[in-house]
Formats: C-alpha cells, sequence, structure tokens
C-alpha cells in the first residue's frame, strides 16, 4: 500500500505512558521527537498500537502462512541480520538456499542434464517479474536473429483474465501488452483455443496457472503443453510456457503427483511458487525455478563483486534478511515429504468443513 503525507488520525501524538518517565511528554507520531524513550516504552506503545486489529492466526481470509513452529521462528529471529544477498559472506545461507532450489526442482520433476537454475526471491510476485523478464529477453534474442522488427509493437503476453495482478505490474512495469482470454462460466480457466488465436510473431510465452486466485482451479497446461508442441513445429518464431503456481507449486506435488504439469513437458520452461503459501512460511519468500540455462538470458545474470567476492546474482530486490530461506528450510528438513502430504490434506480439508458449518 502506498502512503502518503496526510495523516490518517486525528491525533498528532501519541498517548501518555502511565507510571513513566514520558507519562508528560508528547511523542510525535509523524516526526522524529527529539529525546528518545526507554525501550521498553517504545515495545508497549507499538504492542498497543496494533492490539486492536486482526489476530493473523484468525485471518481465514488469507492466501499466507499464519503459523510456524516456536523452532523455526527461533530460528528466523536469530537469522534476521544475516544478508541474503551477501554469499561470499554468509555461504552456509546461499548453500541452504541452493538445497531449497534443488528440493522444489526434484517436486516439479526437473531434468539436471537439462542444467536447471533457480534462486528464492521475496515472494512469488518478484518471482514472475523475473521469469517475464526471462521470456522477454530470451524472446528479442530469438526474433533478432529472425529478422523480425522489435520496434515495430510491444511484445505480448498470453494469459488468462484470472492473472493475479503482479503480471499486470510486469507488463506496465516492462512494457509489454497482456493480452487477456477472458474467463466466463464455461471456462473457468485458461481457453487454450482462444490463448492458441491470440500468438503472434510478437508473443513472448503464455502463462499457465496452476491455482487461479479466485476459484483456485487450475489451468489445462498438458494441453496447452501439446498444442504449443505442434504450433512450434510449424514455425521459427517459438513460443513456450511459464507456469504461474504461486498456489499450486508447494501444494500439488503432494496432493495431486499424477498431475502432468510441470518440467516433464517439453515447452514448459520455468515456474515460479510462492513459499509463504503451501510452502509454510511466514510471508516474504517465493521461489523461481528455469529447466535450463537456454531459456535464461545471460544479460539478466549480474556479477557482483562488491561483497567479497565475484556472486552471479538474478533479481529485482537485492540486500535481504536471509530469513525466510532458512524458514524454508527448516520446513523441508523438519517435516519431509510424508508430514508435508499429510499438513496439506489437512489444510484441503478446512475450507471444506467450513463450507458445511455455513451452509447450516
Amino acid at each position: 500500500m502506498l502512503q502518503g503525507k496526510e495523516n490518517r488520525e486525528n491525533h498528532e501524538y501519541l498517548e501518555p505512558i502511565f507510571g513513566s518517565n514520558a507519562e508528560g511528554r508528547l511523542l510525535s507520531k509523524y516526526k522524529l521527537s527529539q529525546e528518545p524513550v526507554h525501550p521498553k516504552i517504545a515495545q508497549q506503545l507499538i504492542k498497543d498500537e496494533i492490539m486492536d486489529e486482526g489476530n493473523a492466526r484468525q485471518n481465514l481470509a488469507t492466501f499466507c502462512q499464519t503459523f510456524m513452529e516456536t523452532e523455526a521462528t527461533e530460528l528466523m529471529a536469530e537469522t534476521l541480520n544475516k544478508n541474503a544477498i551477501d554469499k561470499s559472506e554468509y555461504p552456509r545461507v546461499a548453500e541452504l538456499e541452493n538445497r531449497c532450489v534443488n528440493i522444489i526442482a526434484d517436486l516439479w520433476n526437473a531434468d539436471k542434464a537439462e542444467g536447471f537454475l533457480g534462486t528464492s526471491t521475496i515472494g512469488s510476485s518478484e518471482a514472475c517479474m523475473l521469469a517475464g523478464m526471462a521470456m522477454k529477453f530470451s524472446w528479442r534474442n530469438r526474433v533478432k536473429k529472425l529478422g523480425l522488427d522489435i520496434n515495430k509493437k510491444k511484445p505480448t503476453l498470453i494469459i488468462s483474465s484470472g492473472y493475479q495482478v503482479c503480471w499486470e505490474k510486469f507488463a506496465v512495469y516492462f512494457d509489454i501488452e497482456l493480452k487477456t482470454i477472458p474467463m466466463d462460466k464455461e471456462n473457468m480457466t485458461l481457453d487454450i483455443e482462444k490463448a492458441m488465436a491470440a500468438i503472434d510473431e510478437y508473443t513472448i510465452g503464455i502463462v499457465g496457472i496452476l491455482g487461479i486466485t479466485y476459484t483456485g482451479k487450475y489451468d489445462d497446461i498438458e494441453t496447452l503443453n501439446t498444442l504449443v508442441e505442434n504450433y512450434n513445429q510449424q514455425t521459427d518464431y517459438k513460443v513456450y510456457i511459464h507456469v504461474d503456481a504461486a498456489s499450486g507449486g508447494l501444494y500439488t506435488p503432494f496432493v495431486n503427483p499424477e498431475l502432468t504439469w510441470d518440467f516433464r513437458l517439453n515447452n514448459v520452461i520455468s515456474i515460479n511458487t510462492s513459499g509463504h503459501k503451501y510452502g509454510l512460511v511466514y510471508p516474504g519468500v517465493g521461489w523461481a525455478i528455469w529447466r535450463g540455462k537456454e531459456y535464461l538470458p545471460k544479460e539478466l545474470i549480474f556479477e557482483v563483486s562488491y561483497l567479497g567476492g565475484d556472486v552471479p546474482t538474478m533479481a529485482i530486490n537485492f540486500s535481504h534478511s536471509a530469513s525466510h530461506i532458512i524458514g524454508q528450510y527448516y520446513n523441508f528438513l523438519r517435516l519431509g515429504l510424508k508430514v508435508i502430504r499429510q499438513s496439506i490434506v489437512k489444510l484441503n480439508m478446512l475450507p471444506h468443513l467450513l463450507l458445511k458449518k455455513l451452509m447450516k
């Protein structure tokens, strides 16, 4: 949410602190006070500020994880001061991130022989942005060789109208035209025939959604892959699929492992997911994985040398805490396949139980 200069409350000062030296002072809300206050007072004031808002554990409307085990929370608190981007200073954090990428790539049936690549992100929205940029740059590199005038019109991205707002942001930020395929009562997911009809030489890719925000439904990515395969055999202007699996990427492998939607499909070149949904981590982590180096243009990877050594990085964000990566690895290490599957199956049962109660 963007914040402006306007005060949102009638009073410009915090209320007095009963029984303390600060009781007779006015503490400004919107400007820095001249003098400090005791840390306990500052802590209590902030607790009082947020005490009457929603309890996260009772928030049934959220997509995000609202509970982690005490041990995980302690680990995350202890590692808040570690900078995830500084891999030369914190090489063990980098290794834990690498393990998470490998674990997720394995769940998504990535082929090691193709040399998959992946990274953590600040939620799946950043992951979508990175995947979108990779599609745009890859498309540009391909069509330049074919002699296409890339300045003649905007490149386009095909997606159903059930997309999450991050894709709209991507289109605006990176000068892409979204070709949205409408959903209706008959087609509550991507209308694949219409999506294929929308392809032209300026199409950077097609997004299949594994878990539409409004309905939870999956686009039929296997059928989409078949049609894209046929299309690519008849043209030099290849088109590939990115799967926005923010909701389904760490759900489907446990609940619907038989569903073919991931890197088993030849034309799925990248997948993103959210670690703070079914990854069971507090809000702030996502993941993006590419099936091979050829789908991640090297001009998007930067070598950073001013943190103590040459470190390759691909990110929109830079410095951020490693704590969420630690939390993700804790869940994978602690729970394993069996317990994660049990947890997600139980989570899947909860809305059905609540619906039954509400229908009575």
